[in-house]
């Protein structure tokens, strides 16, 4: 087992040097000077300029940048904005957020998407099941971005049931619509999932076994059906939780919450490259350790992978 281990952890160091490095890339790539940018129409003095270049490693090439940012991620630095501030504090103030966001939407997927995919399989064909089925077309056909939109203008400006931005309502108000939205994409494929999974097992040899044994229907279901069927359902939870903390920029940026996303939102929009890079970095890290993490539990649930 700790061959296994070791074995999914060295793979994963390629990952997170060829998704940094990707990262930082595109941030590299970006058009315009940042310092220009930041210091907007005020005079900046060209010796000034040259100093905060020289600070931030701006003239640099693309792979001295990368080395540099590379050893101080190696010692937990993730650099500093240009405003001189630490990007791990500003993550520190931010991440509280976000972490609210991801789980309160990873609940709502995993006990809505369920609950919904365990009643379409039950009553496949019927009234329930088409109406799922209905549901989840239309939520995986609209962009997050158009649906985010027209729940906050529907749900919140023209019905005030919820705020439209912001935190100051505090948990779980504040939180509830972007979270719903957030969701949205995961919770249609769980119920999906579950549906396909329930109804594929109701029709297996070992469901007939037990409904053969006199067994009651609702214990056929709890403890062999659905059990089964949850197996690739818990999979892609595990995996979606990894999304989720990496997905919420643009959730963040429509609803002005302050985590993480939002402020990677900004720092786009200001050009603050080590910010971006840095928080993006911090992300991909979440994801991949997500799935370390899923690969690893793969091993004790079923040993034969332990040897693919």
């Amino acid at each position: 087992m700790s061959r296994y281990v070791l074995r999914r952890i060295l793979q994963t160091i390629p990952v997170v040097l060829g998704t940094t490095f990707v990262i930082f890339a595109m941030v590299f790539a970006l058009p315009g000077d940042p310092i220009r940018a930041l210091a907007g129409d005020k005079f900046l003095a060209p010796s000034v300029i040259a100093q905060l270049h020289k600070e931030y490693h701006l003239d640099d090439s693309l792979p001295i940048q990368y080395a540099k940012y590379m050893s101080g991620l190696a010692h937990g630095d993730f650099g500093r904005d240009f405003n001189g501030d630490a990007v791990s504090a500003l993550i520190r103030e931010r991440w509280p957020v976000t972490v609210k966001l991801g789980l309160t939407a990873w609940v709502l997927e995993t006990v809505f998407g369920i609950l919904l995919g365990l009643l379409a399989g039950l009553r496949r064909g019927g009234v329930v099941d088409r109406g799922v089925l209905l549901l989840t077309t239309v939520v995986i056909s609209v962009p997050a971005l158009v649906l985010a939109f027209l729940a906050q203008f529907v749900l919140g400006v023209k019905l005030g049931i919820f705020p439209i931005a912001g935190v100051a309502d505090g948990w779980p108000v504040s939180y509830l619509l972007p979270a719903v939205i957030l969701a949205a994409l995961d919770l249609a494929f769980i119920a999906r999932l579950t549906r396909t999974n329930l109804i594929e097992n109701r029709r297996a040899d070992f469901v007939r076994t037990a409904i053969a044994k006199g067994l009651g229907p609702w214990r056929v279901v709890g403890k062999h059906t659905l059990r089964n069927s949850l197996i690739p359902v818990v999979t892609y939870l595990a995996l979606s939780f990894g999304y989720l903390m990496s997905g919420t920029v643009i959730v963040e940026g429509i609803f002005n919450l302050p985590g993480l996303g939002n402020l990677v939102f900004q720092a786009i929009q200001r050009q603050e490259g080590p910010v971006v890079v840095g928080v993006s970095t911090l992300l991909v890290l979440v994801f991949i350790l997500t799935n370390l993490v899923v690969d690893v539990l793969y091993g004790v649930l079923d040993p034969r992978i332990r040897y693919d």
